[in-house]
């Protein structure tokens, strides 16, 4: 089905408002400690331990921005029924606060049965992933008011599966089939006249079953099972894999996606002769880029330990907590404070079983006679005051003194 024409979001950051916005952002998730280590190199050198920050860490513009228009969205309509679908970004405590400024929460699935409640004149926040084309559609026709929070990256990688479609071209798209970006940009990969194509890639495995496709090896059937939830509707890979485009989730790690690019890119020369029908999107996000290649530049540096703190449904902080622990495989993905008792051992997340497991520090964590160096990173949802709530957590724990 063809798109129908968009209707415009309503635009709640206005100047009378973002001024009271700022301020309340500012308070609520910034942190004057992590500002000071930041203007000091960031490193953070106390009595018996050093804290060294990436380079890159935390709030992202378009997660800063998305936080900013849920806040804005509550004052602009403060006698107005708000309601937000699914979660603004991935980190439980900025949507715990959404919650607790009384925004109603919906799940991210078109035509649920909560949806029946809403109302014309309702106001309806459209997270930082997006929607897809027929949620968008369903939001519209119940006559909502709609308030857009999508990332402007996102957006970027929707225009270009849209350009693919339009020239013929299959969408790859690396990433979670599941997600709610993914699904969006999925729903863009089917074009304005709804014909386009899209098959939905997240591991290296996948990638190979393509590729050799693509070269005519591997059943159809196996195939078919395979992909059967990661394909749009209609999909024949003897149809549909002449011309392919590569576009991703933009919180994937990047060298994987390149990877993928380039195992893609063979088996089309390989089987065309030539690069013609192979297309590359460059979708990942600076802001997921800056995060990894910087997490890489602290691994490099001699550390006692590493933190990675952010949600644990977070996708570019998972990613994080993957570059980390080829390094340091002891390497702590925590939510917060909260998660360090002591200086034995503290619960760290584990990323392949999906749950948080008491991990050991080395002995230095406790050994007070001695420096501990210790290396800190945030994923792009993570606010600064959860990496100062962690820093002031071992540095109590330390018995350091911290500065003013």
């Amino acid at each position: 089905m063809a798109a129908s024409p968009r209707k415009s979001a309503v635009n709640v950051r206005r100047p009378e408002i973002m001024g009271e916005v700022e301020k309340d952002i500012r308070e609520r998730y910034f942190s004057p400690l992590v500002d000071h280590i930041r203007a000091s190199g960031n490193v953070l050198a106390l009595d018996n331990m050093t804290v060294r920050l990436a380079r890159h860490f935390g709030f992202c513009n378009g997660v800063r921005r998305a936080i900013e228009t849920a806040h804005a969205a509550r004052l602009a309509f403060p006698g107005r029924r708000i309601f937000l679908i699914g979660e603004i970004i991935h980190n439980p405590d900025v949507n715990r606060t959404l919650d607790e400024m009384g925004l109603h929460r919906l799940p991210w699935k078109e035509c649920a049965r909560e949806f029946e409640r809403l109302e014309p004149g309702d106001v309806v926040l459209i997270p930082a992933f997006g929607v897809s084309v027929p949620f968008r559609r369903f939001l519209e026709e119940k006559g909502v008011v709609l308030v857009d929070a999508t990332c402007g990256d996102v957006m970027r990688v929707w225009r270009q599966v849209a350009r693919f479609a339009q020239n013929g071209v299959t969408s790859v798209i690396h990433g979670k089939a599941t997600h709610e970006e993914t699904v969006a940009t999925a729903s863009h990969a089917r074009g304005e006249d709804g014909q386009g194509h899209f098959i939905i890639v997240y591991t290296r495995e996948d990638v190979e079953c393509l590729a050799g496709y693509i070269l005519g090896t591997g059943s159809r059937e196996e195939f078919m099972n395979r992909f059967a939830r990661a394909v749009s509707p209609g999909f024949d890979p003897d149809v549909h894999l002449k011309s392919v485009g590569m576009a991703n989730q933009t919180t994937m790690l990047e060298e994987e996606t390149r990877l993928f690019q380039q195992i893609l890119r063979a088996a089309v020369m390989k089987r065309d002769g030539g690069p013609g029908n192979f297309r590359i999107c460059d979708t990942i996000c600076s802001a997921t880029q800056d995060r990894q290649s910087a997490l890489t530049e602290l691994l490099a540096q001699p550390l006692d330990a590493l933190f990675v703190v952010g949600g644990y449904n977070s996708s570019n902080t998972a990613h994080l907590a993957e570059i980390a622990r080829r390094v340091l495989p002891a390497a702590c993905f925590v939510s917060g404070a909260d998660c360090v008792a002591g200086l034995r051992s503290v619960r760290s997340f584990d990323i392949r079983t999906r749950e948080e497991r008491e991990t050991a520090l080395p002995p230095e964590a406790s050994d007070l006679s001695r420096r501990w160096v210790v290396g800190v990173t945030a994923g792009a949802s993570c606010p600064a005051s959860k990496i100062e709530g962690l820093i002031r957590r071992l540095a109590g724990l330390r018995r350091c003194s911290l500065p003013e």
